[in-house]
């Protein structure tokens, strides 16, 4: 599929000068993290703490520490 969508792309120039191909940057990757990263972690976390309170048991990742 992936092989199929760089296919498709075509050279794209602006007055005679071929642009850049889109890449990943630093910011994607920070964003990414905040969006999917950081709820997962807390979601995860709000878990452990719940299984923590309903057994006594700790499970969570703070208990290596």
């Amino acid at each position: 599929m992936l092989n199929k969508l760089r296919l498709r792309r075509k050279e794209h120039t602006v007055m005679g000068h071929r642009l850049e191909e889109p890449r990943m940057t630093l910011m994607v990757v920070l964003w990414a993290l905040v969006y999917v990263g950081l709820p997962l972690m807390v979601v995860g976390s709000l878990i452990d703490l719940g299984v923590q309170v309903v057994t006594g048991q700790c499970v969570g990742f703070w208990c290596w520490f």
